[in-house]
């Protein structure tokens, strides 16, 4: 397995945190890799990086037991060629599932999930150093319940303990985690999770790291525990890792909570490794929060030289520009699968406490799980195809949206575009399965070369997440073959 670090100048975060044992990551999508300061930011600060969206079982397996491995390849790709860790994210998780996984019977939904852990595990075989096997089955609040799913509701309180055994056969070698949001402190769902950690150690159950995905605001903070709550979990025999760390703010106060954040890890001889949510400000899926380390210049933050110091790395540089030589600027095989923020791991919590794991997961108090219509729903008809909105989740300041294409003739089509008028003031952030365009004043969407052929009666979904100074909006589509 490659590490983290060689092919970087000394100084960077990668390398400082190679230094002191841990890898230092950022989620990365394929929607800018091609962006020539995206990646040489990437190439020359990061030493692990993992998929936003391109390894989520909507993008991977959009009909079933038909797989594309494209746009994770090409993140794959570039990351061996800068000798980067990959982290796995993420197989098994409630949201951005496509809607036949739903519609199965148990049995039948148990024999898919193992099929889909086993063909995409055994497809990156080697190639990646930790997968995110389970994502975000525990609820919020103070009940420590798990959280309703397709896999909980149809499979029942052992699907995870067979998603992990299941991992563990296709891949011997790869560190096996589980991953969650709000459990960064000592609370009633950190518990549960504990507890079920506890359990599976005891009993035998691969486990081998417990992910803390670290999204924090004001309403929010980086708790008083956070460094007590790692070493709990650590003390059970698994490695920790924080996940998906941003941090909505600026300045001092910014740089002091990712202080906090890198020193706490330190400390935890098990805390292998800390990823941010993403490479600059500019594409971050909380992006008016400016939550990251550089920002959408791709100029380094107060953030990040409390990050290099809390490393051991070198003085102020904060204002300087990240640069370097991206030499693997990806040669994969994906067609512009645009990702995009993780779909948020987890759909809002209360009080804005971020929760999210990828495309962009909801940060304010508008909860609104994958299965609703929040804000209502509309759609349009074109030239043989439908296309119908929804909105997923909503929060202060985005909102998250899906739209549903189905071929509504009675042959076959081989491509297809959706149009629509975003709100004035609203703007698309990442979008995932389609590729993002715009004509005659309209923000379009075009098929990826993976989604465009479908039958007479199919459909496929693509989302997006986008800001806004206002609330979601219900939006009319037009769709057109071709």
């Amino acid at each position: 397995m490659a590490t983290a670090g060689t092919a970087h100048a000394v100084g960077t975060l990668g390398n400082a945190a190679a230094a002191q044992g841990r890898y230092f990551g950022a989620a990365v999508s394929t929607a800018h890799l091609g962006e020539s300061a995206y990646a040489a930011a990437l190439d020359a600060e990061f030493g692990a990086v993992t998929p936003e969206n391109e390894m989520k079982w909507d993008t991977i397996e959009s009909s079933q037991n038909s797989f594309n491995f494209g746009p994770g390849d090409q993140i794959v790709a570039h990351a061996q060629a800068q000798n980067m860790k990959i982290r796995g994210h993420t197989l098994v998780w409630y949201q951005q599932l496509p809607g036949w996984v739903s519609g199965l019977s148990a049995s039948a939904l148990e024999s898919a999930m193992n099929n889909h852990i086993t063909q995409v595990m055994t497809h990156y075989k080697g190639k990646i150093y930790a997968w995110d096997v389970v994502n975000e089955a525990y609820q919020d609040g103070g009940s420590g319940a798990r959280r309703s799913s397709p896999f909980q509701d149809k499979i029942g309180n052992g699907y995870i303990e067979e998603a992990f055994r299941t991992a563990r056969a296709a891949d011997p070698n790869a560190k096996l985690c589980y991953n969650d949001y709000n459990t960064d402190g000592v609370n009633a769902k950190s518990t549960a999770v504990y507890n079920m950690v506890k359990d599976f150690k005891a009993r035998g159950v691969p486990i081998d790291c417990v992910g803390f995905q670290g999204h924090f605001n004001s309403q929010s903070p980086v708790p008083s525990d956070f460094q007590a709550n790692l070493q709990r979990f650590a003390d059970l025999g698994v490695d920790v890792q924080m996940t998906e760390v941003d941090v909505a703010g600026s300045g001092t106060a910014q740089a002091n909570s990712y202080s906090t954040i890198v020193k706490g890890c330190l400390a935890v001889t098990r805390c292998t490794g800390i990823t941010v949510w993403g490479v600059t400000d500019k594409y971050s899926w909380r992006s008016s929060d400016t939550p990251l380390l550089l920002d959408g210049n791709y100029q380094k933050k107060a953030s990040y030289d409390a990050v290099l110091a809390a490393l051991g790395g070198g003085g102020s540089t904060s204002g300087g520009t990240s640069s370097g030589t991206s030499t693997g600027t990806s040669t994969g095989t994906s067609t512009g699968t645009s990702t995009g923020t993780s779909t948020g791991t987890s759909t809002g919590t209360s009080t804005g406490t971020s929760t999210g794991t990828s495309t962009g997961t909801s940060t304010g108090t508008s909860t609104g799980t994958s299965t609703g219509t929040s804000a209502g729903s509309s759609g349009g008809t074109g030239a043989g195809c439908s296309a119908a909105y929804r909105t997923v989740n909503a929060w202060t300041g985005g909102y998250q949206s899906e739209v549903t294409v189905t071929n509504t003739g009675s042959a076959a089509i081989s491509g297809w575009t959706v149009s629509w008028t975003q709100p004035s003031g609203d703007t698309i952030t990442s979008l995932w399965n389609a590729v993002q365009g715009s004509a005659n004043g309209q923000t379009t969407a075009k098929n990826a070369a993976y989604n465009g052929q479908l039958g007479a009666g199919a459909s496929t979904t693509f989302g997006y997440t986008a800001s806004t100074g206002g609330s979601a909006p219900t939006l009319t589509l037009t769709c057109q073959t071709g």
